[in-house]
C-alpha cells in the first residue's frame, strides 16, 4: 500500500509538473469535449506564462528534463513508439536530450575505486573530469598502460549514484499509471500499455548493467570485423565492471560536425553511403543493430571509418523477422503488393479474420504515390512507418522490435541526408538488400532448409525405437489396468480407511479420485 501510495504522489508530482510547462495543453486534441475543454481551461492557469511561446517539444524536454532521468528515458523510449502516443508526439520527442548536470568527479573516482578494488593511481595514469553526462551515466577521458606497455586514452563511462534506486521508484509509478490506463480506456489494451513498460524496464535493466554494454561492443565488434569503413571502440575487459566501462578513446569528428569534416578531407558522400549501408547489413545480415545512431554516437576517426560509440540500446530482428523485411522491401519495389499481403497474413501480423485482398489494397495505397517521386523524396522508414498506420485499421498487433527497427532507421536516414541531401535510399540500399535475398531466398538456402529439415527428420528417425518403448510400456499399463483394475499400496488404502471413517459419501469420493489421479500423475513422470 505505501508503494501505491507513493508511485500516485509521484504520478501526480509529474502531473503538475506537465501542466506547469505547458504540455498538457499542447498535445490536447483541436476539439475537445466540454468537460475536458474545462480540465484544460484549469490545467492552463498553472502555466508557465512563457510556455505559450515555445514549442511543444521544447515544452516536453523541460519537463522531462525537470522529472529526473526516469522520465527522460521514458520520452526518449517513447519517441520509439509512434503506434502508442501518435507520430506527431513521436517526431517531438525525437529531439529530446538529456540535460542533466554532472556528478562530482570525486565522487565518480570512488565508485571507480570501490568497483575494480584498487586507487585510481594503480589503475590510471591520468582520470580526467567530465567530458559528457547524461541520465544514466557519465563519461571521462582517463590513460593507461596495457599489458602490453602501451600507454593509450580510454574513455570511463560511470554509472551515476543512487541511479538504480531511483528507477525503481519511478518504474513502480509507470506501471501503476499503464494499469489504470488500461482499466480506464479499455481501447488502450489493444496498444498494450503495461507490456510497453515491461519494455522499457527490460531496456533499462540492461542499460544499469555496463557488461552488458561492453557485450554488446564486442558482439558487434566479431559481426563487423570484415565489414569496410566501420568499426566500434575495443573494450578493456580488465577495468570493467557491473557500473563502470572502459573503453578505446576516440579521436574523431562527429557526423554532425560537416565544416569540419570537409575541412579533414572526409567525403560526406561515401559516408552517407557507410552510414545506411552498415546499418542494413547490422539489421539484416546479424539481426543485431545499434538503436540510438544519432550524429552524436557516431565519428569519423582518421582513416575515414565511421566508429558508432554507445551501445546502451541495442535492437534485435529474429530470422523471421528479416525475412519479413526483406520480403516487404522487395515486394514495393516490384510493385508485388499481393505478396507484400501474403507476407504479413503468414507472419501472424495480420489477424487471419482480415481480407488478405483488401489489405493489398491498402499497400497500394501507401507504395503507388512512390513511383513518380524522386529517389531523393522516398523513404524506407517513412514506408515502413506507413504500413504501421494500418495496424488499427486491420487490427494488427504492435511489433515492438520492427517499430524500434523503423524509428532507428528514421535516425539513420536524417543522419545520411544530413551528410548528402541527393542521397538515393532505394540506390544505396539495394546491394546489401540483393545480398540478403540471394543467400538467404535464393538456391543456397533453399539447398539450406532441404539439409536442416533432412537432419531434423533424421534426429526424429532416432528416436523412433525409444518412442515406440515408451509406448509398448504405456499400452501395457493401460492394459493391466483394465484387467485388474489399480492397485494401491497399503498406506494408501489405510489413509483412504481412515478418511472414509471421518467424511461422508461425497468426501470418500473425492479422495478415491484424487488418489487415483496420483497414480496416473505417477505413472506419466516415472515410465
Amino acid at each position: 500500500m505505501a508503494r501505491v501510495i507513493g508511485s500516485l504522489f509521484l504520478l501526480a508530482r509529474a502531473g503538475w509538473v506537465l501542466a506547469r510547462e505547458g504540455v498538457v495543453t499542447a498535445v490536447a486534441p483541436p476539439d475537445p469535449p466540454p468537460l475536458a475543454r474545462l480540465g484544460l481551461w484549469a490545467v492552463s492557469l498553472v502555466e508557465r506564462r512563457d510556455a505559450e511561446g515555445t514549442s511543444r517539444g521544447q515544452r516536453a524536454s523541460r519537463a522531462l528534463n525537470r522529472l529526473g532521468p526516469s522520465w527522460i528515458k521514458l520520452g526518449q523510449f517513447l519517441a520509439t513508439r509512434p503506434d502508442v502516443i501518435g507520430r506527431t508526439l513521436a517526431d517531438d520527442l525525437e529531439a529530446l536530450q538529456d540535460r542533466v548536470e554532472a556528478f562530482p568527479s570525486d565522487e565518480a573516482r570512488a565508485i571507480v575505486e570501490k568497483s575494480i578494488g584498487k586507487p585510481i593511481s594503480e589503475a590510471f595514469l591520468a582520470f580526467g573530469d567530465v567530458v559528457a553526462a547524461a541520465s544514466i551515466a557519465q563519461v571521462h577521458k582517463a590513460r593507461i598502460r596495457g599489458r602490453d606497455g602501451v600507454e593509450r586514452d580510454v574513455a570511463v563511462k560511470v554509472l551515476r549514484p543512487d541511479v538504480e534506486a531511483r528507477f525503481r521508484r519511478d518504474l513502480a509509478a509507470f506501471y501503476l499509471a499503464a494499469r489504470l490506463i488500461e482499466t480506464v480506456a479499455p481501447f488502450t489494451r489493444r496498444l498494450r500499455p503495461i507490456a510497453v513498460v515491461d519494455t522499457l524496464a527490460r531496456s533499462v535493466r540492461l542499460e544499469m548493467d555496463l557488461r552488458l554494454e561492453a557485450a554488446a561492443l564486442s558482439e558487434m565488434a566479431e559481426n563487423t570485423a570484415a565489414d569496410p569503413d566501420f568499426r566500434v571502440p575495443t573494450v578493456d575487459w580488465e577495468r570493467t565492471r557491473r557500473n563502470v566501462l572502459v573503453l578505446e578513446w576516440i579521436d574523431g569528428l562527429k557526423l554532425g560536425e560537416p565544416q569540419a569534416m570537409a575541412a579533414a578531407g572526409h567525403d560526406p558522400i561515401r559516408l552517407s553511403k557507410v552510414v545506411m549501408q552498415s546499418f542494413l547489413r547490422h539489421a539484416m545480415r546479424d539481426g543485431f543493430f545499434h538503436a540510438d545512431m544519432h550524429q552524436g554516437n557516431l565519428f569519423v576517426d582518421a582513416k575515414g571509418d565511421l566508429v558508432a560509440v554507445d551501445y546502451g540500446i541495442t535492437g534485435r530482428l529474429a530470422p523471421s523477422e528479416r525475412r519479413f523485411l526483406a520480403e516487404i522491401l522487395y515486394g514495393f519495389i516490384t510493385r508485388d503488393y499481393m505478396r507484400v499481403a501474403r507476407v504479413h497474413f503468414e507472419a501472424g501480423y495480420v489477424p487471419a479474420s482480415q481480407e488478405l485482398e483488401v489489405f493489398a489494397q491498402a499497400l497500394r495505397a501507401v507504395g503507388e504515390p512512390l513511383r513518380d517521386r524522386p529517389p531523393s523524396e522516398i523513404s524506407m522508414a517513412g514506408l515502413l512507418g506507413q504500413l504501421f498506420e494500418y495496424t488499427d485499421v486491420f487490427d494488427m498487433k504492435t511489433q515492438p522490435r520492427l517499430i524500434l527497427l523503423q524509428k532507428t532507421m528514421v535516425v539513420v536516414e536524417g543522419v545520411a541526408r544530413v551528410l548528402d541531401p541527393d542521397l538515393d535510399i532505394w540506390a544505396v540500399s539495394e546491394p546489401v538488400v540483393r545480398e540478403w535475398v540471394e543467400k538467404n531466398l535464393g538456391p543456397t538456402a533453399r539447398i539450406a532448409d532441404v539439409a536442416s529439415s533432412a537432419g531434423a527428420a533424421g534426429r526424429l528417425a532416432l528416436a523412433l525405437p525409444r518412442l515406440a518403448e515408451r509406448l509398448e510400456t504405456v499400452s501395457d499399463a493401460a492394459a493391466r489396468w483394465a484387467d485388474g483394475g489399480i492397485r494401491l499400496d497399503a498406506e494408501t488404502v489405510e489413509a483412504i480407511a481412515r478418511a472414509d471413517r471421518r467424511h461422508g459419501r461425497v468426501e470418500r469420493f473425492a479422495l478415491v479420485v484424487g488418489a487415483v489421479s496420483l497414480a496416473v500423475l505417477a505413472l506419466a513422470l516415472f515410465v
